[in-house]
């Protein structure tokens, strides 16, 4: 006797979707988290906050080689890219394999205007960690009201 098993239909149904997406987007250039890779995924996963004076960015990147870590400002946008490696286990050896590895771009609109040449940015223990200054028309102004 075959019990339904949601978790099994999802999948399926997520398969069948992603094969829609690759007939569709045969001949195009689709995003993509990961290159090559079966299915989109967002990563690296980022936190972004911002205070009067900067915009962080903490970017969850376990497993990156930090020498393939390529941070890019242009104008209001922020692209991380690097390299996640992998194991070194052949594909047909796997029983499920969710951890994915090879190259990735994250890119996204910051919420104000940056001073590009004051950018920095650190890696440890597996987080990417950018600060970027706002620039000065982005910064909040304290206007003086005279009584008159």
């Amino acid at each position: 006797m075959r019990y339904f098993d949601p978790f099994r239909e999802f999948d399926a149904l997520r398969r069948e979707i992603d094969r829609a997406f690759q007939v569709v987007a045969a001949g195009r250039d689709v995003p993509s988290a990961f290159l090559p890779g079966r299915s989109a995924r967002t990563y690296p996963l980022v936190n972004v906050s911002e205070n009067a004076d900067a915009i962080e960015v903490d970017a969850l990147a376990p497993g990156v080689n930090p020498q393939t870590l390529d941070v890019t400002a242009d104008g209001d946008r922020l692209s991380i890219s690097g390299e996640k490696g992998s194991d070194q286990v052949a594909p047909e050896d796997y029983h499920r394999c969710e951890r994915a590895a090879g190259k990735f771009v994250r890119t996204f609109t910051l919420p104000a205007p940056v001073d590009t040449a004051k950018i920095a940015a650190t890696y440890n223990n597996g987080v990417l960690h950018v600060v970027l200054p706002k620039a000065e028309e982005a910064k909040p102004r304290r206007i003086a009201v005279s009584v008159g």
